[in-house]
């Protein structure tokens, strides 16, 4: 609490804008040289701010980062701002106007929010992530429409709100809580809450199983630039028991129909990798169905198709080569084919990229992606190269 008071006095703003494009490389000599003019412990809360603001550029993007006020657990457990945006966006579209943001971090959700024009109440029970919170409203000009307040999310009120979000942290002392019962609010408790709300959407871990899913909920895994960020559970929408998969950029969303699994056929020439969302969420039936593809093996996420069908929803590769496993053969093709950059994928398989692409040593101007997988059951290598 102290170094973020210490940071939002007149000196530390200026000291922030000093210290901004500092290279960690350089810190030394920058603290030094600072020292002799300001407080150490000013110099010390600065330069770490700004090391945070350089780490959240990925996140909240650089013109935002440079103006937030960050904790490391912040910039560790803060939702994407894409992501936040697609949510808030998501939102507004219900006829949302208003959210009480249980759980609010540092605040990029309830900025999200209150950009599509939403009131949020932001609630933390921790100080310093609550005063971070309330820093960055202001920093970001959207202290009108975000109250902060610090308090246990369970005791807060929520009625005359017209949607509640909840984002439980999923890590205590020992890292990431796999148990939704462990999170802080256990998840029981945020899916009651969000039933009684009118409209509700809780944030959770994507490895969630599908049967943790409550009957009430409609359940959406949501990617980013193809890595899975996370699943929420959204309330009040009129869709329960309704699996979407949401591709960001975009948005694209992908329903589920409740398809029954695609038949198992052999390779053909073409070799699509779903979305991890799409995965997720599982919609690797629907999918299949869009391109007109089979599986090559029952339980394995890859689909197999003779014809080229473009796809959002998956990634697709061109097949040259299809062999048993056998590491020697592999390294043999590739220099016959003078293949020096090698992808190595793998699903249903215990070898790590890293081992074998020590093994085979590619050398050569060329590039190529190995699938390390199973078809109809059997170790097989599958090479080939993304369809541009």
């Amino acid at each position: 609490m102290n170094d973020l008071a210490l940071l939002l006095s007149p000196e530390g703003r200026a000291l922030l804008d000093e210290v901004r494009d500092t290279d960690p490389a350089h810190e030394l000599a920058v603290a030094t040289r600072l020292r002799r003019e300001h407080p150490a412990e000013l110099v010390s809360a600065a330069l770490g701010q700004a090391r945070l603001r350089q780490r959240a550029a990925a996140k909240f993007g650089a013109e935002d980062a440079r103006r937030m006020f960050f904790t490391p657990n912040g910039v560790e457990q803060s939702t994407r701002a894409s992501v936040a945006a697609y949510r808030a966006e998501r939102m507004r579209r219900l006829g949302v106007t208003s959210v009480a943001d249980l759980c609010c971090g540092i605040g990029g959700d309830a900025i999200a929010l209150a950009r599509a024009g939403i009131r949020v109440l932001a609630v933390d029970r921790d100080p310093l992530t609550a005063a971070a919170a309330r820093a960055n409203a202001e920093a970001l000009g959207l202290a009108a429409l975000i109250e902060v307040r610090e308090a246990d999310v369970t005791e807060v009120d929520t009625d005359g709100y017209d949607a509640v979000f909840v984002d439980p942290a999923r890590r205590g002392g020992r890292g990431r809580i796999f148990d939704p019962e462990a999170y802080s609010p256990p998840l029981s408790w945020a899916v009651a809450a969000a039933i009684e709300a009118p409209r509700a959407a809780l944030k959770i871990a994507p490895g969630v199983p599908h049967e943790a899913v409550p009957a009430e909920a409609e359940a959406e895994w949501i990617s980013d630039g193809g890595d899975v960020k996370e699943a929420v559970l959204w309330f009040g929408t009129g869709a329960p028991g309704a699996v979407r998969a949401t591709l960001l950029p975009g948005p694209r969303t992908l329903s589920g129909r409740g398809l029954p699994d695609p038949a198992v056929r052999p390779v053909g020439r073409y070799l699509y990798e779903p979305d991890g969302a799409v995965i997720r969420a599982h919609l690797v039936a629907e999918v299949a169905e869009e391109i007109g593809g089979g599986l090559v093996d029952g339980t394995i996420a890859y689909i197999t198709a003779d014809a080229l069908h473009p796809t959002p929803y998956a990634t697709a590769y061109e097949i040259t080569d299809q062999l048993p496993f056998n590491v020697k053969k592999l390294k043999a093709l590739l220099r016959e084919r003078e293949v020096g950059t090698l992808t190595v994928k793998k699903r249903g398989s215990a070898v790590e990229p890293e081992e074998l692409r020590r093994k085979v040593k590619p050398q050569g101007p060329n590039s190529a992606t190995v699938f390390l997988t199973r078809v109809a059951g059997a170790p097989t290598m599958l090479v080939g190269r993304p369809v541009r």
